[in-house]
Formats: structure tokens, C-alpha cells, sequence
């Protein structure tokens, strides 16, 4: 497939696991890939794995909870790639922590990388892809937006992104965005394996417990989640807009 061809992506949070996964994606089908991570160094391994295949993608390094470097940010992108058609905010980070243990600076932390990250990342995009009268951005929220045990932070800014989700949505439709969310269930990914670690299990021993509890009996892998955001990034769901689609094997 090639439904990407001609088309620049932004992925944030592209070093491992869900962005990764999702960066190759798209330079499968054809994109050029701004792999986005903390730093540049943290994202040329997934820059390397796409060129390797004769695709195109550049390592940028940004803090997306810092305005003015996503700023900067999208203007290297433009001069380099070209102007962003398309915007994938999954950088993210947890600080688990039960309510009465959590501090300050992890709510703080985990509310800037995780939504106003998603916020900065937006609104400098949308700038170029009004101008263009075409964009899509495609947010990672999580099955935790619905509340989970020591993520009092987490699930705050996931709830978060499904209401800036619908909220762009209606704000950018007239000039042909569409802004979607995907959440994610238990997804076998380095965060995931820092929770297992958190309540003193191995990675596969968390993850068969947890596919225990999914219909689908497996736990997701990194590109089950990105050909599902490769789907709301193409033209294919050109009529679907401001919606959450829950990825998680069933899962209630």
C-alpha cells in the first residue's frame, strides 16, 4: 500500500514501542517521517530501521511540554520534510503512584508531557494544515482515560486527550482536519513492563495475567495499535472525526 505517498508525518514519542512502530508505518506507506523523541540521539535507532528499507524519515529531538521548542519543532519540519500533513501525539510518560503518595511534580509532569504536549503539538500543526485545507491528527489516549489504580495522573490526561479530541475536531473540521484518538489497551511496550516491574512481576508474567482477562487472550503488540492510527491518519477514514476508538482485544 502507498496512502501515505507525498505525505509528511510527525510522530511524537518515536524512539520504542507505539510511536516507533507507527513511524515505520507510515514510511512503509510511503510518508516522510519526522520521528519526534526527548532527544535526537533517543530517536536515529527508528530512523535508521525506515532509511535502511530506502524510506525517508529525519531524527528530531524536543520536549513537547516546552511551547517554544515545539514551535521551533514544527518550523525544521517544514523546512526539512515540508509542511506536516499529518500529526501523531504519543509521547508520553507515567509516574505511578497510589492518591495519597502522589506528589506534585508527578501529577504536573505527567499532565504536561502526556496532554499539553498533545496541545503544543497541535496547535503549532494546525497552522500549516488549515493553510493546506488538509491535516490529521491522531492522539493516543489509553483504556486508563476510564480510571486504573495509581494513575490518578495518567487517566487525568487521558480522559484529557478524548475531550481535546472532540473539541478539535469540531474547531478544525471546516477546514478539512480530521482529529481522532486512539486508546489503547494493555499494550506490551517498555510501559508496560515498568508497571509489571512496579508490582514485583516480570514483563511476561504481567502480560499473562493480563491476557487472562482479554477476549482476544494476547496482550496487544506495538503494531496492532499502529495500523490502527495509520488508519485514522488516512484518507480511507475521511468521514470519521472527534471520535475515541478503544483498541484492546475486547477488553470490558
Amino acid at each position: 500500500m502507498s496512502r501515505f505517498t507525498g505525505k509528511v508525518a510527525v510522530v511524537t514519542g518515536a524512539a520504542q514501542g507505539i510511536g516507533a512502530a507507527t513511524a515505520r508505518r507510515f514510511a512503509e506507506e510511503g510518508a516522510k517521517v519526522a520521528v519526534v523523541d526527548l532527544t535526537t540521539e533517543r530517536a536515529e535507532a527508528t530512523v535508521a530501521a525506515i532509511t535502511a528499507s530506502g524510506a525517508t524519515a529525519h531524527a528530531y529531538g524536543c520536549d513537547v511540554a516546552d511551547r517554544g521548542a515545539v514551535g521551533e519543532l514544527f518550523t525544521r519540519v517544514a523546512e526539512e520534510l515540508g509542511a506536516p500533513h499529518i500529526l501523531v501525539n504519543n509521547a508520553g510518560l507515567t509516574r505511578d503512584q497510589l492518591l495519597f503518595k502522589m506528589s506534585g511534580d508527578d501529577w504536573d509532569t505527567v499532565l504536561a508531557v502526556n496532554l499539553t504536549g498533545a496541545f503544543n503539538c497541535s496547535q503549532a500543526a494546525q497552522k500549516y494544515m488549515v493553510e493546506q485545507r488538509y491535516g490529521k491528527i491522531v492522539s493516543l489516549s489509553s483504556r486508563s482515560a476510564l480510571g486504573n489504580r495509581g494513575q490518578a495522573n495518567y487517566a487525568a490526561a487521558k480522559a484529557g486527550i478524548q475531550g481535546l479530541t472532540a473539541t478539535l475536531a469540531i474547531e478544525l473540521g471546516p477546514y478539512n482536519v480530521n482529529v481522532n484518538a486512539v486508546a489503547p489497551g494493555y499494550v506490551a511496550t517498555a510501559m508496560t513492563a515498568a508497571t509489571a516491574e512496579r508490582v514485583g512481576l516480570s514483563a511476561e508474567e504481567h502480560q499473562v495475567a493480563a491476557a487472562e482477562r482479554i477476549p482476544l487472550r494476547r496482550v496487544g503488540l506495538p503494531e496492532d495499535i499502529a495500523s490502527v492510527v495509520a488508519f485514522l491518519a488516512s484518507d480511507d477514514a475521511s468521514y470519521v472525526s472527534g471520535q475515541t476508538l478503544y483498541v484492546n482485544g475486547g477488553a470490558r
